[in-house]
């Protein structure tokens, strides 16, 4: 089923048991949240990492790798956000830090559709991609990003000028190892012909990377600072919560 499809569903039905009219219902579904983010969302993203085998990358068993999230959930508290809306707007993202687990890892393990990824990127080129000077990154070894967007309308943009523009809107720019933690928990955040850059790390020269599809399958690469693409946008985060 299609993201937008399973939208329609969701409007139905909430318009049968409620009485209201399409439109009400559709509006309702799609209005920000009032409500905190629970721990129980930082809970179950941990399960779905160590179910996609994370607990093995850091060396750790599920239950010590599960301990290390424990003051995640009380970190993000009463940090409120919107609805996850058509996979392009996301309320929170649990991030395992590059120390905890080894970025190349854990690319192997994205999944889309039952389908694994591919890349332009080598094992050892992962680690040569760090966050930028004006990343605020948490000093804990894992994080929560807040308030996700993966930049559908910043399509066509070029990767230094959507960060000048994510940056002037008082957001942040993603990190490799944040998109791949994006994908992981929300793999249908990859939309063809509205993927994303990940402008928040560099190596020191013109390559951006990004995560977009390829015949169906999650691709990483890279593509240059200069060069717009009509498929991708470059996504973004409200802030980051660590402990």
């Amino acid at each position: 089923m299609t993201v937008q499809k399973a939208l329609k569903k969701d409007i139905r039905r909430r318009a049968a048991e409620t009485g209201e009219k399409y439109t009400e219902a559709r509006r309702a579904l799609l209005a920000p949240s009032e409500e905190p983010l629970a721990g129980a969302e930082v809970d179950r993203q941990v399960q779905h990492l160590i179910e996609r085998g994370y607990a093995e990358l850091a060396g750790a068993t599920p239950e010590a790798f599960r301990s290390v999230f424990d003051p995640l959930a009380g970190a993000v508290g009463s940090a409120s956000g919107h609805e996850l809306v058509e996979w392009r707007r996301i309320p929170l993202v649990v991030v395992p830090g590059r120390e905890l687990v080894p970025t190349a890892g854990i690319a192997l393990r994205i999944e889309r559709r039952g389908v694994g990824p591919t890349s332009m990127i080598s094992a050892e080129e992962f680690a040569d991609y760090v966050p930028i000077e004006s990343v605020p990154m948490p000093a804990s070894p894992a994080y929560a990003l807040i308030d996700v967007d993966t930049g559908a309308d910043l399509v066509d943009v070029t990767p230094e000028d959507a960060l000048r523009e994510i940056e002037a809107r008082g957001r942040s720019p993603l990190t490799l190892e944040e998109g791949i933690a994006v994908v992981t928990q929300f793999p249908e955040s990859l939309v063809k012909n509205a993927c994303f850059s990940l402008p928040g790390s560099r190596r020191g020269d013109r390559r951006v990377t990004a995560l977009w599809l390829s015949k169906g399958a999650p691709k990483l690469g890279w593509c240059f600072a200069g060069a717009p693409h009509t498929w991708l946008g470059s996504a973004s985060c409200s802030g980051r919560i660590g402990w």
